[in-house]
């Protein structure tokens, strides 16, 4: 099992999504892109320009916090850190794209889905996840995935790391601490 991807493979990656996202989407019909804080709000936003360098003029961006949306709120603490949701735009008949770092039980995936249906009703949802562990406890499945991870053990963590916060683009695949 491949346990460390560089920032090379990270930019692949990134931009094998952005290719596939082109030739799903119309590039002069309007786009949602949402990402999930944290790291799935800076994939989104270098999904987004990619996608305008190529031609696509009517993307809209928000911003997901899920952590009121949870399932396991109550085993976070007593007091969650609860940053602000920024869907500044009427989602409802618009095509939404989800974006977040790792897919592993589907549960943040649950969240973010409760989380947009506060903001409209979408045309569709679709799912971007730059790398997918497997694992899932929830029927939840990404429709464009950058990396998929095959044997990550349960007790092992896949951990994104992205310049724009941690100043290294990488991902890790290490046991959890």
């Amino acid at each position: 099992m491949r346990t460390q991807y560089d920032a090379d493979d990270v930019s692949r990656a990134i931009g094998g999504l952005a290719d596939k996202v082109a030739a799903t989407f119309t590039s002069d019909k309007p786009l949602g892109i949402t990402g999930i804080r944290t790291r799935g709000e800076v994939l989104a936003q270098r999904v987004t320009q990619i996608l305008q360098s190529r031609g696509f003029s009517r993307i809209e961006r928000g911003t997901l916090d899920i952590t009121l949306y949870r399932d396991d709120l109550s085993e976070i603490g007593p007091k969650p850190l609860v940053r602000p949701t920024a869907v500044d735009f009427d989602l409802s008949g618009m095509p939404i794209l989800l974006v977040d770092d790792v897919l592993f039980t589907g549960r943040s995936i649950r969240a973010a889905l409760s989380a947009l249906s506060d903001f409209g009703r979408p045309a569709v949802i679709r799912l971007l996840v730059l790398a997918d562990r497997g694992g899932r406890e929830l029927p939840i499945q990404a429709d464009f995935v950058g990396l998929t991870l095959r044997d990550v053990p349960r007790e092992h963590r896949v951990n994104v790391r992205l310049k724009e916060i941690d100043q290294v683009d990488e991902i890790v695949v290490e046991p959890r601490p």
